[in-house]
C-alpha cells in the first residue's frame, strides 16, 4: 500500500495497544498493562498514537483491529472501535486474528497458541483448524507452541497484516469458547401503546 498510513489496535487481552505503519516503518508504537478500562482508555490512547506520528483520523487509508481469540469483553471493544471509525472515515477496517499475528513473524513449523482460562489456550492445529484445548492436550500436538509478541509488537503485526490484505467483510470477534456470563433471562419489556 506504498506510504499509506495505516492504524493497528488490539484489547484482545488485559492490554490497550497500538501502532501507526507508513509503508514498511512503524511510526510510533504504544501499549499500556490493564485488565479493565480499555473502552475508556481506546480512542484517547489512538488520538495519541496519530499526534505522535503526525498524523490525523482523517490521514487514515484503513485500520486494523485484534479480533482474538481472548477476552469478551475487549474483543468487543476494539472490533466495535474498528467498525466505527471505518465507518465514519470511510476507510476499510481489517479484522486480524491472534493466530495470523504469531504466525505472521514464524518460519518454522509451530502451533499458534493463545492462553485461555484456566489452564487452558486457544490453538490452531496444523491444517487451520482452531480450538481451546488443555495446555497438556495442546503440547501433545508435537510442534512447539508459539505465542503473542509483547502488545506493542502485536499492534505492529496488526498494521502490517492490514496493509496488506483485501478488504472484505467488516471485522468480527472471533471466539472459540461460550461465554462465562450467561445472558439475562428476564422477560421483554411491556410495549405499551398511546391508548395503554
Amino acid at each position: 500500500m506504498s506510504d499509506a498510513l495505516v492504524l493497528g489496535f488490539d484489547t484482545s487481552a488485559a492490554h490497550c495497544a497500538a501502532a501507526l505503519l507508513c509503508g514498511p516503518r512503524i511510526l510510533v508504537a504504544r501499549s499500556e498493562a490493564m485488565t479493565r478500562g480499555q473502552a475508556e482508555r481506546l480512542m484517547p490512547l489512538l488520538e495519541e498514537v496519530l499526534a505522535a506520528g503526525g498524523a490525523e483520523w482523517t490521514d487514515l487509508a484503513r485500520i486494523g483491529v485484534g479480533v482474538g481469540p481472548g477476552n469478551f469483553t475487549g474483543i468487543r471493544i476494539g472490533v466495535s472501535a474498528a467498525r466505527g471509525l471505518a465507518l465514519a472515515l470511510e476507510i476499510p477496517s481489517i479484522g486480524v486474528t491472534s493466530f495470523e499475528v504469531i504466525s505472521s513473524g514464524e518460519a518454522a513449523a509451530h502451533v499458534p497458541a493463545v492462553p485461555a482460562p484456566r489452564d487452558h489456550v486457544y490453538v490452531e492445529r496444523p491444517g487451520g483448524q482452531q480450538a481451546m484445548l488443555t495446555l497438556a492436550d495442546a503440547q501433545a500436538l508435537g510442534p512447539p507452541l508459539h505465542y503473542l509478541p509483547e502488545p506493542d509488537q502485536m499492534a505492529c503485526q496488526i498494521a502490517r497484516i492490514a496493509a496488506n490484505a483485501l478488504p472484505g467483510a467488516p471485522p468480527a470477534p472471533l471466539y472459540l469458547r461460550t461465554a462465562d456470563a450467561a445472558p439475562a433471562r428476564d422477560a421483554p419489556p411491556v410495549m405499551l401503546d398511546e391508548h395503554g
